[in-house]
């Protein structure tokens, strides 16, 4: 799996989702452990969220 895969697991994740049949919670976790863009990515979705969430 690619970076692109595991960003879409984690909009799934942010958005209260399911994650992708094909990924585990645990191979998300370790590949955020490992891998700080998508680390980064995931905090800037986060925020996102929060920011967004009173506007609709």
């Amino acid at each position: 799996m690619h970076c692109p895969d595991f960003r879409t697991a984690i909009s799934a994740r942010v958005d209260g989702e399911e994650l992708p049949p094909d990924l585990s919670g645990t191979a998300l976790a370790a590949h955020l452990r490992g891998c700080a863009d998508c680390r980064r990515w995931e905090e800037r979705a986060y925020r996102l969220k929060k920011l967004t969430a009173g506007l609709f």
